[in-house]
């Protein structure tokens, strides 16, 4: 059985997707923003290995939530499930960062540099980062009028980008994005096309399924089914170009191989 992180578990498709792999028997390590959110899980904290907390728009939280991962052993696959859609205005984290990005781009990618190596990665996109492209000219929204859906497309399109980088630097991890729909949750809303056992199916079958189908890297998934991504997402030189920049606003090295 596997040992899998979950960022974004007290509730949504990340705590769909732990339920579903706790009752397959796996070892779940999960995440909340804070203790309140913590104690939130009610009784699915006493089936889990472990739980973390941490806000994922604080650097210094996310560090801590690296830590205590770390203290719990190496995990088989982590799912970057944690994310938010739209945000009124910019925002402004801590750091100075843009809380969109913080959260949906800055988070994972610090994560995955600071967290020992799993086996196994999988990174929760959406459909709509095929309008995220040329976001590197003003990654942190420093300059552009605020534009929140834009924001969002752009950080879905980051962690696609990553998700395919890593499947390059990192040939013995399985890297791959997950496009889950539009999903009945608190941030789809009630009248969403999709209910939640479906939307976290392939990422919960990507971070531990032994099938061979599962057993692929550098994909873009939608509903278990393979998809073209957008084009900017598979461009080498975008992704090196983004790790780049993500490292200069982190200060986090990303571990070459």
């Amino acid at each position: 059985m596997a040992t899998i992180f979950i960022t974004g578990s007290a509730d949504g498709l990340g705590r769909a997707a732990a339920q579903s792999l706790l009752e397959q028997g796996h070892r779940v390590v999960l995440h909340a923003r804070s203790a309140d959110r913590a104690d939130a899980l009610g009784e699915l904290r006493s089936h889990a290995l472990g739980i973390v907390t941490g806000d994922l728009k604080s650097a210094v939280e996310t560090r801590s939530i690296t830590d205590q991962v770390n203290a719990i052993g190496r995990m088989d696959a982590v799912i970057h499930n944690a994310g938010v859609y739209t945000r009124p205005g910019r925002g402004a984290t801590a750091e100075g960062h843009a809380e969109t990005l913080a959260i949906n781009t800055l988070a994972p990618y610090m994560l995955t540099a600071l967290i020992q190596r799993p086996g196994r990665l999988v990174y929760l996109s959406s459909g709509l980062h095929r309008g995220g492209e040329g976001s590197l000219d003003d990654l942190d929204w420093t300059r552009r009028p605020w534009d929140a859906a834009k924001a969002y497309a752009e950080s879905k399109l980051h962690v696609v980008a990553l998700a395919f980088a890593l499947a390059r630097r990192w040939p013995k991890v399985l890297s791959n994005a997950v496009d889950p729909g539009w999903v009945r949750t608190k941030m789809g809303g009630a009248g969403a096309p999709v209910d939640i056992a479906t939307g976290a199916r392939t990422q919960s079958w990507l971070a531990a399924s032994e099938d061979p189908a599962a057993l692929v890297s550098g994909r873009y998934w939608h509903h278990l089914a393979q998809q073209q991504p957008a084009n900017q997402a598979t461009d080498p030189k975008f992704q090196d170009e983004l790790i780049d920049r993500l490292s200069e606003l982190t200060g986090v090295e990303l571990p070459e191989v």
